[in-house]
């Protein structure tokens, strides 16, 4: 699910808009994920999160 998600943001910035439901979507699913017990793919993973967050606040529909 959480790969398929990345594959549709990226067709949604490819074809220049942002879905908020998919950015809330993908930030629920990295929220409640397992912890894959590798550093760096958890580094890049919360990354991911962090910036699917802050897009979501620039929408005002995170943090308020």
């Amino acid at each position: 699910d959480l790969l398929d998600t990345l594959e549709g943001m990226k067709a949604d910035l490819l074809a220049g808009r942002v879905s908020p439901e998919r950015l809330n979507r993908l930030a629920t699913m990295l929220e409640r994920r397992a912890d894959s017990g590798t550093p760096a793919l958890e580094k890049v993973i919360d990354e991911i999160e962090l910036r699917a967050k802050v897009e979501l606040a620039k929408l005002g529909l995170y943090g308020n």
